[in-house]
């Protein structure tokens, strides 16, 4: 009788590659390995083939950067997507599409289960298994990060005491993950939130004080919200992300170091590298400034906070977020144009901008000669305006008397 399969989410790294070996002995089944490339730069040739070495029957390679970078980054980029105003949630937008990746190859080989690496108190674990109970509610989970209990330490240890190679050791603590529109850093001395993080876990972006004395100015052009030239010529959009790391990694762009509100409760100190994702949203969000009226950029900020919300939770599948898109990409019609930034020692300033969908009316908003506007209607607006104001007053006053 042939055994079950499971399809594991694969990295390559000390989680995952521990987990091929230990799902085969606890659980007796065959373990399918399947990695995600969505624009990590990494040997995935390599990956492949370490998935069989350490113990999968079949190890996969699913090139999914285009369908990332379509049917993900530029939606949350569209909503200006920052989980509390100030991670791009990057790692949050790549859990839903490896699952997606997952449940194809469970359909194709006829798997019984499907796995991941995640720990019992990180939000990535949700995002998986939302996703699988979306996509194909048959599935059933192994999470053997969850069941072991073992420490990273511990960990190393399985490794060693297998053969299996990880690129983790004890002179290399960190846990990083990462994908075109982002990289993240954790464990080993940034679990001291009281420290500043080392220099050596950074590895996209220049500290700000050693970044070029002089500024980089670049100039991006959006067409419905969407950025598609830098500099005047015109990239695909994993090209110009990559440029944009690059360069905003120069000039010690996107460096963030926050303490984070978990899904499962608890708060952590976490560490990311996104040059291309903040020059992006700041370029995006002043476009938008130009290209929205007030009304609808304003509800846009409420719509941006919950959106960002239920991508962190992991709950892309859902009917809300599908919703919230429709909102966002009605807004989008009119955000074209080109916006000029600034990068200065880690800072991306917008400090020009264009459009042909313009609001700014120069003659409504000069104070030279040029002033069409009527301020002698300002009198009966302020009048109108405050009319709420006078009566709640005048109301106050009476119930003031009348208690005196």
């Amino acid at each position: 009788m042939a055994k079950s399969k499971c399809v594991l989410a694969y990295s390559g790294g000390l989680d995952t590659s521990v987990a091929i070996r230990w799902i085969a002995e606890n659980y007796d089944v065959d373990v399918i390995a399947v990695a995600v490339d969505i624009g990590e730069e990494r040997d995935y040739e390599g990956i492949r083939k370490k998935g069989i070495d350490v113990g999968a029957v079949e190890s996969h390679i699913v090139d999914a950067r285009e369908e990332f970078l379509n049917d993900f980054v530029w939606h949350a980029l569209k909503a200006n997507c920052m989980y509390e105003d100030k991670y791009p949630a990057f790692t949050s937008l790549a859990r839903p599409l490896i699952a997606k990746k997952q449940v194809e190859v469970a359909q194709e080989a006829g798997a019984e289960y499907v796995s991941h690496g995640c720990t019992g108190k990180g939000n990535d674990q949700v995002r998986f298994e939302l996703t699988y109970a979306a996509l194909m509610p048959s599935l059933k989970v192994i999470a053997p990060a969850r069941e072991w209990n073992m420490t990273r330490e511990e960990e190393v240890e399985y490794a060693d005491k297998h053969g299996i190679p990880v690129p983790v050791g004890k002179e290399s603590p960190y846990s990083v993950d990462t994908n075109m529109w982002g990289r993240s850093i954790e464990c080993g001395p940034l679990e001291d939130a009281t420290l500043e993080p080392p220099e050596e876990a950074f590895l996209w972006t220049t500290a700000p004080e050693k970044a070029p004395d002089k500024p980089t100015y670049i100039e991006i052009e959006f067409e419905e919200g969407i950025p598609v030239a830098l500099d005047g010529e015109r990239l695909g959009g994993v090209e110009l992300i990559e440029t944009l790391n690059r360069i905003g990694g120069e000039n010690g762009v996107g460096r963030v170091n926050m303490m984070e509100n978990r899904l499962v409760g608890i708060k952590s100190r976490e560490t990311y590298e996104v040059p291309a994702a903040t020059i992006l949203i700041m370029a995006h969000r002043d476009l938008e400034s130009l290209t929205l009226d007030r009304e609808t950029q304003h509800f846009k900020r409420i719509v941006e906070q919950r959106y960002s919300e239920l991508v962190y939770y992991g709950e892309w599948y859902m009917p809300l977020r599908e919703a919230l898109d429709a909102f966002v990409d009605e807004t989008q019609k009119t955000v074209l144009g080109t916006v000029r930034m600034k990068l200065y020692k880690g800072s991306a300033t917008a400090v020009g901008r264009s459009s042909p969908m313009s609001l700014y009316d120069l003659k409504l908003a000069t104070y030279g000669e040029e002033d069409v506007f009527d301020q002698s209607a300002a009198v009966g607006f302020i009048q109108i305006y405050s009319l709420p104001a006078k009566v709640t007053a005048d109301v106050r006053r009476r119930a003031s008397k009348g208690k005196g």
